[in-house]
């Protein structure tokens, strides 16, 4: 129970209201990882909804609600279809947050997208110790895929921050490393060596992205990239795309 509104006349009337994520996100889940309408319904009946007094959990089948949740759902089942600014097609379907569901988009979106290209790039939600760990332990097994890369994003100001020393210079770099090493070593556990991205913002320097790129390969990575496509489309991701593939 919150109370919105408070700041201010652009922030709309006062009132009260309510939201519940986690509900939200475990119908979310469900739908990233149905297959079809018959395994979404089956999946819903097994929410746990209630207890009864014998301690034996009561189903949203129980009451017949599975059946009302499909039909809800049955248009939403269905990816979208989108494009870039660039042309290039895309999926945007589901989003469980990662610390609460599996914090992938769903398994229906990337086997159609396997099916209509050459390659597939699919995110993960917060991080490899928490999306990609559940993409690799869930979905993978769930969808029978097996990734061929793995691409991790870095900035030089969030590396910045994990020396907690946002205006430093290289060596907050040298100090915040740390974290992007532990990413990089929870990839290759699953035994793929990743890639890394280097977002480039406009005030990041020659030398800092470059640093960055040394210390990733030095700490085991694939390779090491800068993506300028913020600033240049997607002139600027060419390098890392070429690392990928």
């Amino acid at each position: 129970q919150v109370a919105i509104g408070l700041g201010g006349p652009a922030n709309g009337n006062v009132r009260e209201d309510r939201f519940d994520i986690t509900a939200a996100s475990e119908i979310m889940a469900i739908l990233a990882l149905s297959s079809d309408y018959e395994d979404l319904k089956k999946r819903l009946g097994g929410i746990v909804i209630g207890q009864r007094r014998n301690g034996y959990p009561v189903l949203a089948s129980d009451i017949k609600a599975d059946g009302a949740m499909a039909l809800l759902l049955r248009d939403a089942l269905m990816p979208n279809l989108v494009q870039t600014i660039e042309g290039d097609p895309a999926f945007i379907h589901c989003g469980p947050f990662a610390n609460i569901a599996h914090g992938n988009n769903s398994l229906i979106a990337d086997k159609v997208a396997l099916k209509l290209g050459d390659y597939i790039v699919t995110e993960s939600g917060f991080g490899s110790d928490m999306g990609m760990e559940k993409f690799l332990n869930i979905v993978c097994p769930l969808g029978n895929l097996k990734p061929s890369s793995i691409v991790i994003v870095a900035t030089v100001r969030a590396l910045k921050h994990h020396a907690d020393d946002p205006e430093g210079g290289l060596s907050a770099i040298k100090l915040g490393i740390k974290n992007l090493q532990r990413h990089i070593g929870i990839a290759t556990e699953f035994g793929i060596k990743p890639v890394v991205a280097i977002n480039r913002r406009p005030e990041d320097t020659d030398d800092e992205c470059e640093l960055v790129r040394k210390l990733a390969l030095d700490s085991g990575a694939f390779a090491a990239e800068i993506n300028d496509a913020f600033s240049s489309g997607g002139k600027g991701a060419e390098s890392l795309a070429k690392a990928v593939v």
